[in-house]
């Protein structure tokens, strides 16, 4: 492997994420598309140190300045190529386990000065606090702290720093979860069932699922496991009307319509047409045919609608998918997670409505927060009580996963981490 290409390209991308503030996976694939002449294990290591970075960034921050101070040395007041090279080699030293000499050459010859620093972070004088051992800004560490405790926090944080696994949701419309587990399995995947959803299928190796035969013919889709467990609250049945509120480009809705058996009336709504848009192809591949796309900026989009399921997964921080975003947990503000529960209890109020009597409501964030999740559940009871509480999941998952609200966690469900709570309309 070249590490001098490889080097090059991280950077890059690291300085557009951090300075400039890009999304890391958009920053990726721009440089990824424009150096062509990277092979593909080069072009894996660049992005896993990219985002292995992104997400060991407060820890490589802390050790780099304890080890800089005790000789009198800031690392903000080097010059930034020279910090970002020391990130990259601390990196290597922290996240991957490369020796202080190996990483201070693999770096280049601009760290080698400072192959001290790399030795002492390798094994520092001091204890890190909270927020530098796990990684995590100030203030999510202390959110965190103070709803989950310290140890759960650890535990939690240790499990958005690993990589994301790669699953995928079998297309029941097409296949079942065991024949899919074949047809991957002949075409050379490794692949595993997922231990909750009895729709999902984990990748063990690295694979470019949007190359397999597979998945070109619409056998299965891209879904976390929490993802597709959403789905499964809702309960949809063939016959019935669903709404989707917030279907995006439509994962959820999908999984929604295969339940339904193609039958029935799905409606995907979002107030970004463009979104919706997205969905039309997928649902071309996965031969759903019993959706309808519908942009809803009112109230009065929805005064036609008497529905069975409605399913409100409202926008939010996206707190539980940090191991597949790190860059997010640097780029949010306690100022904008706090702007997202009032306007997911405006959602969950506006699409309360359309909810038929013995109708289910599902509301679902990919968040863990409990302003946004239990807080916003609690109000919603509060003003509404012809909705009671329901069971979130029935059969085998009910007893793994019990009551009318669940939280998923990485650490404990290997999951993202998904907020889920359940309703029935009992009013006349």
């Amino acid at each position: 492997m070249r590490a001098q290409l490889v080097r090059t390209a991280v950077l890059e991308i690291y300085e557009e994420v951090r300075r400039e503030g890009a999304r890391a996976d958009q920053a990726l694939q721009r440089v990824l598309r424009r150096e062509k002449q990277l092979r593909s294990v080069e072009r894996r290591s660049v992005s896993d140190a990219v985002y292995g970075l992104l997400r060991l960034q407060g820890r490589v921050d802390q050790l780099l300045s304890q080890a800089l101070a005790s000789r009198k040395l800031s690392l903000e007041k080097l010059a930034t190529p020279t910090q970002h090279l020391l990130r990259y080699a601390a990196y290597l030293v922290v996240g991957e386990g490369q020796s202080p000499q190996s990483a201070a050459s693999l770096a280049g010859p601009e760290v080698t000065p400072f192959s001290w620093a790399l030795e002492l972070a390798a094994q520092p004088a001091e204890p890190l606090d909270l927020a530098a051992e796990t990684s995590l800004p100030r203030w999510l560490a202390q959110l965190w702290s103070d709803q989950l405790g310290e140890a759960e926090t650890r535990a939690l944080a240790a499990a958005l720093n690993q990589r994301a696994p790669l699953t995928v949701r079998a297309n029941l419309l097409k296949n079942t979860r065991e024949q899919l587990l074949e047809t991957l399995r002949a075409e050379g995947s490794r692949v595993e069932p997922t231990p909750l959803s009895p729709w999902g299928v984990n990748f063990t190796g690295r694979t470019n699922v949007f190359a397999l035969r597979a998945f070109k013919a619409g056998l299965f889709e891209v879904q976390d496991e929490g993802s597709q467990l959403i789905a499964m609250a809702c309960g949809a049945r063939a016959g019935q009307v669903v709404v989707d509120a917030c279907a995006g480009a439509g994962g959820k809705a999908l999984a929604l319509a295969a339940e339904m058996h193609n039958k029935g009336r799905l409606v995907a709504c979002d107030r970004d047409s463009r979104r919706l848009d997205e969905m039309r192809p997928r649902a071309r591949r996965a031969g759903v045919h019993n959706w309808e796309a519908r942009a809803v900026i009112d109230d009065a989009r929805l005064a036609d609608l008497a529905a069975d399921v409605v399913l409100v997964d409202a926008p939010c921080s996206g707190l539980g998918a940090l191991r597949r975003n790190p860059d997010a947990r640097w780029r949010l503000t306690p100022e904008e997670v706090a702007s997202f529960p009032p306007r997911q209890g405006e959602i969950l109020e506006r699409y309360a409505a359309p909810v038929k009597r013995g109708g289910r409501l599902v509301y679902a964030t990919c968040s863990i927060h409990r302003a946004e999740n239990e807080e916003v559940r609690a109000q919603f009871i509060a003003r509404h009580p012809e909705f009671a509480p329901a069971s979130v999941f029935e059969g085998a998952l009910a007893t793994s996963l019990p009551g009318s609200e669940v939280q998923l966690l990485p650490h404990r469900h290997g999951t993202d981490g998904f907020y889920i709570a359940a309703f029935r309309r009992e009013d006349t």
